[in-house]
């Protein structure tokens, strides 16, 4: 007969529990977090309705080259000056590999990274596009083609795990030999590369002249395709907004135009936005106005009045709207001395 010691016995008991335990837990699925519940374009919308563009930065051939670097108090400014987005406009063609496999270069995706959590952390939506492809995929469409599907399947899988509050938006302002019939086929070949890894992740996109209002009749979406908001630039009268911009020929003449919000002045514009509305309703497709915006060039007066016109014009037809842009030419913070041209911001959003 063989006698166990009080602790022989204890210390078989703590071994038998700790392979129960062991053996539970081997036997138990891995815990796995709750997927992000999907968001519909129209509601995603909503959380676009006050965006800034951060022009001139990384869309520029390298960024700081046109005189913006983005730092991390832009985003913290943003948020708290009652914005609810931003859209980023990215160069991605200038950092990939120009034949196969079109790899980007891993140092500028964690620049795109840094800003995108910039955002998210600042509960800021964000929107990441391809931006100035124009001397490539506007020139050569159809040569330029495995390239542009190339980098979307590398961003949308690279960004495949990250929260709604980022969209995509495939092209800004195609144009040039990418007319309507190149571009509604690329936007077919594009989505699928996109929903691979993003099946329901909201995507912006514009029609073809620049994401021209009066282009929009031409665009071709898929009607099972639900998380598409639409999209358009809008800078009219051209000769205001633009007026002493530097890189549009013969703009120094224009300056000096005013914009005084006549009735004649505000029913031309009406006329273009009304047939935007109109599109939208038809179509059953959420609309984002994601350009407007004056040159500093332009007498502030007349900058503030068309502002809060559009921005106004806009809201009242459910548009979200992009101004264009946070701090450079069109911009509505001085980064010199690091506070907002306030007339500006209370034309966009006016205090309560």
């Amino acid at each position: 007969m063989h006698f166990f010691s009080l602790t022989s016995l204890i210390r078989s008991f703590c071994l038998v529990m700790t392979m129960l335990i062991v053996t539970a837990c081997l036997a138990s699925p891995p815990s796995v977090s709750t997927p992000e519940p999907e968001v519909d374009a129209f509601t995603m919308n909503q959380h676009l309705s006050r965006t800034v563009n951060l022009g001139n930065a990384l869309e520029a051939p390298n960024e700081g080259e046109w005189g913006v670097t983005l730092q991390k108090e832009f985003f913290q400014v943003i948020s708290q000056k009652g914005f609810t987005a931003v859209r980023l406009p990215v160069r991605w063609n200038a950092h990939a590999l120009k034949e196969a496999p079109y790899t980007i270069d891993p140092e500028f995706f964690k620049r795109v990274d840094w800003a995108v959590e910039q955002a998210l952390d600042n509960n800021l939506a964000i929107i990441v596009n391809i931006h100035h492809y124009e001397e490539e995929l506007a020139v050569d469409p159809q040569g330029q083609q495995a390239r542009f599907l190339a980098l979307w399947k590398q961003i949308a899988e690279h960004y495949r795990s990250y929260p709604n509050a980022l969209l995509f938006e495939p092209l800004n302002e195609p144009n040039g030999l990418l007319n309507a019939r190149q571009w509604n086929k690329l936007i077919a070949l594009t989505l699928p590369a996109i929903r691979a890894s993003n099946p329901t992740r909201n995507i912006v996109i514009g029609p073809t002249g620049g994401d021209s209002v009066d282009e929009l009749d031409e665009l071709t979406l898929p009607d099972d395709d639900r998380h598409i908001i639409v999209t358009f630039h809008f800078y009219n009268p051209y000769q205001f907004t633009h007026q002493g911009a530097e890189w549009v020929q013969g703009s120094a003449s224009w300056v000096g135009t005013e914009w005084k919000g006549s009735s004649a002045e505000k029913q031309i514009l009406q006329f273009d936005l009304k047939n935007a509305e109109q599109w939208g309703k038809d179509n059953q497709r959420p609309i984002f106005l994601g350009e407007f915006g004056t040159y500093s060039k332009a007498d502030m007066a007349s900058r503030v009045r068309w502002t809060a016109f559009m921005a106004r014009e806009a809201e009242a037809r459910n548009f979200s709207w992009g101004y264009w842009e946070f701090c450079a030419g069109f911009g509505l913070y001085d980064l010199t001395t690091g506070q907002w041209h306030e007339d500006l911001v209370q034309a966009l959003i006016p205090p309560q």
